[in-house]
């Protein structure tokens, strides 16, 4: 479906104003974050140098975590394998230091404070933060001439070049009446930008956004949201203004009144809302991709450890779990890399509800270790393996049955909570199950990690 303008005129006169939410906000991105802070520690231009963010030891399917500017101008975009990286491109890979990089980010939301207060930042991920500037512009406004905009700016200008001269990362930024408009300005305007700064309204939204593709730019629309809306006829935010907001209800539920508002420019959120809003429910998960195919055995062996994981998380929230959950990815054999990543490997998955809300360590191993012994078949090999504890309580709330051992259970958390002492005071691998020592198994060295990550 290939609006046109003028089919859609009735459409922007409707909600030429609904894009204004009476406020002004940043979004402010750490440009190429991992592969900056590396340049930044070795002394190199990250626009100059291709540098790459991978745990090469890990071998040719190795994912990227991070490229450098300079290689991404040579056409090498995402976060491709090392395989996949072209051979005519020279660059040097660097191994991830996951835990620099959180002390570089806290830095630079320390530099933001100085002149933001925290009510006002929502930090989005480590190296990306919304920022709502309303409250400053009076401040910082010089001249009765000065626009709203263009004080955003000076602002959005004062924190880029406080985080280059303190950390010597550049920065670029999105100015936008809402936060949809400013995460689009920040994706799409800022990069063709020599300012790294872009700026959307409601007018430009619609001459500079609405027919741009491939529509999976657009924050929030992945590859599979594309493809459901190729299949009404829409391919870029122009053709789902013109999509009947029914059919986009009956495609996508609930979720279409995101896409319907998005593709008007819309976002009635707010920083404000998004700080105080406290989910239903919530859940604890913990997952991990093998560093080489195990067998069943050894799989099963993982998952227990897995199992440790998640149950001194729920003591350490004083939570009890209702529902489990496990999946498991089984291992591809293809010898061709690129064949393989494109097929996603068969796998797994079940989930239960529990009897009675537990963390009991010895209950919830039980629990899982049957799930696993019903589902994974043992003549496979495992890359991937995820457990999942939802439907979460407070401990104090969590019921009791006539079947409950309350002295065991009460005598396990004890264990838990003296075992979460050990490990805060002395690092998480000074205290470890014998389990932890057979072949396969993993935690050992998950320990030593960030994020799967060489800390």
């Amino acid at each position: 479906m290939n609006a046109s303008y003028s089919q859609l005129e009735h459409i922007e006169d409707t909600h030429r104003d609904l894009t204004d939410t009476g406020r002004i906000y940043l979004c402010i991105d750490l440009k190429s974050f991992y592969a900056s802070v590396e340049c930044a520690d070795l002394g190199l231009d990250p626009f100059t140098t291709n540098l790459v963010v991978a745990d090469t030891s890990r071998g040719p399917g190795t994912i990227c975590l991070a490229l450098s500017p300079a290689i991404k101008a040579q056409g090498v975009t995402g976060r491709p394998r090392i395989f996949q990286i072209p051979k005519q491109i020279p660059y040097r890979a660097v191994q991830p230091h996951m835990r620099h990089y959180m002390e570089v980010s806290a830095k630079i939301y320390s530099i933001y404070l100085r002149f933001i207060a925290k009510e006002d930042i929502h930090v989005y991920s480590i190296d990306e933060c919304f920022i709502d500037v309303t409250p400053y512009l009076s401040y910082y406004r010089t001249s009765p001439r000065q626009s709203r905009v263009d004080v955003a700016r000076k602002i959005a200008v004062m924190l880029m070049a406080a985080v280059q001269d303190e950390t010597h990362i550049c920065a670029t930024a999105g100015i936008g009446a809402n936060l949809f408009l400013a995460k689009v300005a920040l994706d799409i305007i800022a990069k063709h930008e020599d300012s790294h700064i872009g700026h959307l309204d409601g007018e430009s939204f619609r001459q500079r956004i609405w027919h741009h593709r491939p529509i999976t730019d657009i924050w929030q629309i992945g590859p599979g949201i594309a493809m459901r809306l190729a299949r009404l006829g829409a391919y870029d935010l122009a053709g789902v203004v013109a999509i009947d907001g029914a059919t986009l209800y009956r495609e996508f539920g609930v979720n279409a009144r995101h896409l319907i508002e998005h593709a008007r420019g819309m976002e009635p959120c707010t920083i404000a809302q998004i700080q105080a809003y406290e989910p239903r429910s919530n859940s604890i998960s913990v997952g991990q991709v093998l560093t080489r195919p195990y067998s069943y055995e050894e799989a099963l062996v993982v998952t227990r450890e897995m199992v440790d994981e998640g149950v001194l998380q729920l003591v350490e929230r004083r939570a009890a779990c209702g529902h489990v959950s496990l999946w498991v990815g089984y291992a591809m054999k293809d010898l061709d890399w690129e064949l393989a990543v494109r097929r996603q490997g068969p796998g797994a998955s079940v989930s239960r509800k529990l009897s009675e809300h537990t963390n009991s360590h010895a209950a919830l191993e039980r629990q899982i270790v049957c799930l696993f012994r019903a589902v994974v078949d043992p003549r496979r090999q495992v890359k991937r393996i995820g457990l999942g504890f939802g439907a979460l309580a407070p401990e104090e709330q969590a019921e009791l049955t006539l079947f409950t051992n309350v002295e065991a259970e009460a005598s396990e958390r004890r264990l838990a909570e003296a075992t979460l002492a050990v490990k805060g005071r002395f690092g998480k691998n000074s205290l470890m199950r014998g389990l932890s020592f057979r072949k396969g198994a993993t935690a050992r060295e998950r320990n030593e990690q960030v994020g799967g990550h060489h800390a």
